[in-house]
């Protein structure tokens, strides 16, 4: 099977990646596939830094404001379309370059089914630390019956493991073994040359705290009162980062300036989880924004795809 060649652009919020993306798919004639989660829904657009309308018509964009923010939207619905625009951009022999940091919809577009992270559900966690710590073999025999082979492998008194699986188990509603062996079966049609961005701290924890500053005066707080007015039962969509902030500061639960400041420090905590994430995947060639120009990081890039192209798929 010979595979599609991507070209994915990486990195934390505010590190500096659509704009780079923009000129390196105007160079190659590409088009930009967005990975971001909360990109994908209508009308939040200024919260998300969803690329404006210029940025758009500059260079075709896919996957954003493809649903409304109360309808579900899972990793696998972004796979499934994700697909589908690859498919049209292989057909049409256009470059497919993905940007974003949603690190999960990367990889499970690219390399495959991957079940989600325990770290994800802090309440399913905590439920079954506390029943472990009243019952702790309870938790083993229910392993045994929903997980068999996970349960052969672990001793009784591995509850940090037994946790895992029981909550992988909850939220997915099959065993850790399952998946683990649909990601070992599955092969993905695609190559992806990896491209990551990152600066020095202090300057990326700058820019994310300009960021917030410029969205308050772009009218974040106008937008996020629209989406309560249209969804005042405020679906999961809008307790994403940058919604959920000032929807406190409009309910009163908190000035405008707290508000701002709970913004700034939670998108740099963001920022540092999405650079561990990326970190874990030892195939991305690294560009620090701090020390090298955008036009020696554009050069590079498009010099590294056209090698990556010359060889065989």
């Amino acid at each position: 099977m010979v595979q599609q060649k991507v070209l994915v652009i990486l990195g934390p919020t505010a590190v500096g990646k659509t704009t780079l993306s923009l000129e390196i798919a105007s160079k190659l004639r590409g088009e930009i596939l967005s990975a971001d989660s909360m990109q994908v829904y209508r009308g939040m657009d200024i919260g998300t830094a969803k690329p404006s309308s210029a940025e758009q018509q500059r260079v075709p964009h896919h996957m954003l404001s493809i649903v409304d923010p109360d309808e579900p939207f899972s990793v696998a619905d972004y796979v499934r379309l994700a697909e589908r625009v690859l498919i049209g951009l292989r057909d049409a022999g256009k470059v497919p370059l993905v940007s974003g940091g949603t690190g999960l919809y990367i990889d499970a577009l690219l390399k495959g089914f991957l079940f989600p992270d325990a770290s994800a559900d802090a309440e399913i966690r905590e439920r079954l630390q506390a029943q472990a710590d009243r019952e702790p073999l309870s938790l083993y025999t229910r392993l045994e019956k929903v997980d068999p082979a996970s349960a052969k492998k672990l001793h009784p008194n591995d509850l940090r493991r037994i946790i895992r699986a029981l909550e992988v188990y909850e939220r997915t509603g099959e065993s850790i073994s399952s998946l683990q062996r649909k990601m070992e079966e599955s092969k993905r049609p695609y190559e992806p040359l990896y491209i990551g961005l990152f600066r020095d701290r202090q300057e990326l924890y700058a820019r994310v705290d300009l960021r917030v500053e410029t969205m308050i005066r772009e009218g974040l707080i106008t937008e996020v009162e629209g989406l309560l007015r249209a969804y005042p039962h405020q679906p999961t969509a809008l307790q994403a980062l940058g919604y959920k902030e000032i929807a406190y500061y409009l309910r009163n639960q908190m000035t405008l300036p707290e508000a701002i400041e709970r913004l700034q420090r939670d998108t740099r905590r963001y920022a540092k989880r999405q650079l561990s994430w990326f970190k874990r995947n030892k195939d991305i060639h690294w560009f620090n924004c701090t020390d090298l120009s955008q036009e020696i990081i554009k050069a590079n890039v498009c010099s590294l795809w056209e090698s990556f192209c010359r060889e065989p798929s």
